[in-house]
């Protein structure tokens, strides 16, 4: 009899387990995989499937052809840290006193800016860890950390279980030892600091093997997901094809910056490929992963350019802040949307963090002010659908302009239209971005009344919006 009531209660346990392992399998499964890969300085026209006919982007140009390619998509910054909190938190980042790229203490305290994102700052990742999601950042930060500032949060403080960099963040992370190429424009010397940091285990590589790096480590943290029973919500940052170009022996040419631009863009593919062949061959994440493909800012200016738009990386023309962007979701993009290009729809950086909770079905702050907008009927090719809200941008203070260029202190974009100007008024420039996507043929004259009006939304947004720049130092 004993024996009998053993028998049974262990069948009953046995069978609870597998019904609650079932039950975790199931939740991980019924939640979509979220992968956001952030290219830096990779500007709008260096990718074969945006008519680059230079560079060699085979895997990149096929997850297009699998997915859709968008050709209104800005970041909120024509600079990095900017660019990364807008991307991270769902708003403007002089809301953070982010407004150009994090230096040394000096550097910031004189462009009136913030250390690193204030953690107290909503973050996409902390939402989705909330709602069951395995979080993971990997790759580049540069919101804090690095150079002579130590006293700011580790990339876990923000909703991440786990977290690998590089020199511009702390906790774990890998520093370039520069073995191959002795190049001026190294970082050398900011490596040496982040090591003095300590802060994190560190581990030194050739910078031309950092891409294969993330990668690897990206492929580990989907397993970590994957033996959780979790959905995963991953940042890959690489940090090229940002200087120093530093590509393999094999891809460096003439050792130009064109051939080496060349081939630190070809290496960046080659392991983007590793990556998509990894979530083709495996039938559940094939199934159930989206991938969002873009970059953190325009093109440096010594390196590439955006043709066919105008600016380069600092500039609030398009050729400093629209960038690439590519969904590859097989498993809500209907096939007949497979390979279309969305021509229609404008998308910002600050929209994707609700976009993210929407689908994750994670409830976003209730005391947080998003400055985005949903936009997953876009994102699954449904429709082309047209914003509710203008989109703003304050120039990186420290960045007026190469060669005497004035670059404008502000812009908006609203509708088909985008002016810029400075905030005394002058400088006012409007374009219609769908019949002059270089931006060219200013209207100010032909149009007045829409210029007056764009002006009134852009001067009004400035002056009610947090905002902290030393204007007697710089022309804003």
């Amino acid at each position: 009899m004993m024996k009998k009531m053993t028998r049974i209660i262990w069948n009953k346990l046995v069978l609870f387990l597998l019904l609650g392992l079932n039950s975790i399998y199931c939740f991980a499964q019924e939640k979509t995989n979220i992968l956001l890969i952030f290219i830096d300085d990779m500007g709008y026209g260096d990718l074969g499937c945006y008519g680059n006919e230079e560079v060699q982007t085979p895997n990149i140009d096929r997850l297009a052809q699998e997915g859709i390619r968008f050709n209104q998509f800005y970041v909120n910054s024509p600079i990095c840290s900017p660019s990364r909190v807008a991307i991270t938190t769902g708003q403007y980042p002089s809301r953070w006193g982010v407004t150009s790229y994090i230096s040394a203490k000096r550097d910031n305290k004189e462009r009136g800016m913030n250390h690193c994102l204030n953690p107290l700052a909503p973050s996409v990742a902390r939402n989705l860890k909330a709602a069951g999601y395995y979080t993971a950042h990997i790759g580049k930060w540069h919101m804090g950390g690095g150079r002579d500032i130590a006293d700011v949060p580790m990339i876990t403080e923000y909703g991440f279980d786990e977290s690998v960099t590089q020199f511009e963040g702390l906790g774990e992370r890998y520093l370039a030892t520069y073995e191959t190429l002795n190049l001026k424009d190294s970082t050398r010397g900011l490596e040496k600091q982040s090591a003095a940091l300590g802060k994190g285990e560190i581990h030194w590589a050739k910078r031309e093997n950092f891409t294969e790096i993330f990668v690897d480590r990206t492929l580990e943290a989907i397993k970590h997901a994957q033996a959780a029973g979790k959905p995963f919500y991953i940042n890959l940052w690489p940090d090229d094809i940002h200087t120093p170009l530093e590509p393999p022996l094999a891809l460096r040419g003439d050792l130009s910056t064109k051939a080496r631009f060349q081939g630190v863009m070809q290496e960046m593919d080659r392991q983007m490929g590793r990556l998509f062949d990894f979530l083709r061959k495996d039938p559940d994440l094939f199934k159930n992963t989206l991938v969002v493909f873009t970059s953190d800012n325009g093109p440096d200016m010594a390196v590439n350019n955006a043709a066919p738009l105008r600016g380069f990386k600092t500039y609030l023309y398009d050729g400093g802040i629209r960038e690439p962007f590519i969904v590859w979701w097989p498993d809500e993009i209907d096939k007949n949307e497979a390979g279309t290009i969305n021509e229609k729809t404008v998308m910002a950086a600050i929209d994707l963090p609700l976009t993210f909770m929407e689908l994750a079905g994670a409830e976003p702050n209730q005391n947080v002010k998003y400055d985005g907008q949903s936009m997953l009927s876009v994102l699954k090719g449904e429709k082309e659908i047209l914003r509710k809200k203008p989109i703003f941008w304050i120039r990186p203070p420290d960045r007026p302009g190469y060669d005497g260029e004035n670059n404008p202190d502000l812009a908006i974009r609203s509708g088909d239209y985008k002016l810029l100007m400075d905030i005394d008024g002058t400088n006012i420039q409007l374009y219609n971005l769908m019949q002059d996507i270089g931006e060219s043929d200013n209207l100010v004259e032909k149009m007045p009344e829409l210029t007056i009006e764009l002006k009134r939304k852009l001067l009004d947004w400035y002056h009610h919006y947090p905002h902290d720049i030393d204007k007697t130092k710089y022309k804003l």
